[in-house]
């Protein structure tokens, strides 16, 4: 076989491999507007306890950019909503115009969703201490107790939603659900953490088995974000 052959058959070879390999989704850009995409506060696989680095990846850039680009274009013809902060928005959804307000309803709950999600997530995981420790066994019955009333209440969760665990300003917390991308911030309520149960944020390892992805999530928490945000809801500061 000549040299020339060898190289193209070799080059062939190559093309073919590559073609082969999955691809790594793109990173969506979100239309312009005064809503952006957060980047991840950490790098995809550092949730691979719980959550692989390409579910990390379509979920951030895929469907909470999809959000982030559904939210900028239902505000686009709307100055006031426009210059809202997002939380004041979701409480006002009474108030929104209805050509616009299942719009808002869904792509700004998932932003506000998700952006607490990427947030909480990336830590190591164990327990939380002081304040909020104390909160969780006086308000939630512990950890332990804590732990499988959120992972039961995320299972029952039928289709799609959440699971939260919600803050009053006086530091008082429960565990509520929502369907679809609504949030308690849409009842004038405020978020500590909450857990996505969408199909689309564990299918691809967990496929059906929600109960393993709910019992793995809770290795890769950050609590002393989560502390952080139980402060800022004390003192009036939490957005979202």
């Amino acid at each position: 076989m000549t040299t020339h052959r060898r190289f193209l058959l070799l080059g062939a070879a190559g093309l073919a491999a590559a073609a082969a390999l999955p691809r790594r989704p793109a990173y969506a850009q979100a239309p312009a507007g005064p809503f952006s995409l957060p980047p991840l506060p950490y790098a995809p696989g550092a949730n691979e306890r719980a959550i692989d680095a390409m579910t990390m990846e379509i979920h951030h850039a895929r469907h909470h950019g999809g959000q982030v680009a559904g939210l900028n274009a239902a505000v686009r013809e709307h100055t006031a909503l426009a210059q809202m902060q997002l939380d004041d928005l979701l409480l006002r959804l009474s108030q929104v115009p209805d050509a616009v307000r299942t719009a808002i309803r869904n792509n700004g709950g998932g932003h506000a969703n998700h952006s607490m999600f990427w947030e909480i997530m990336g830590g190591p995981g164990g327990e939380p201490t002081g304040d909020l420790k104390a909160a969780i066994d006086r308000d939630l019955g512990g950890m332990e107790k804590f732990r499988t009333d959120f992972n039961t209440a995320g299972a029952r969760v039928f289709g799609s939603g959440w699971v939260f665990v919600s803050v009053t300003p006086a530091g008082n917390l429960a565990i509520t659900t929502k369907p679809g991308q609504d949030t308690p911030l849409m009842d004038g309520g405020r978020v500590l953490m909450g857990n996505d149960v969408w199909e689309h944020a564990y299918y691809l390892r967990y496929q059906n088995r929600r109960a393993d992805y709910l019992a793995a999530w809770w290795n890769v928490l950050n609590w002393e974000k989560i502390a952080a945000r139980y402060e800022a809801a004390r003192t009036g500061t939490l957005r979202i």
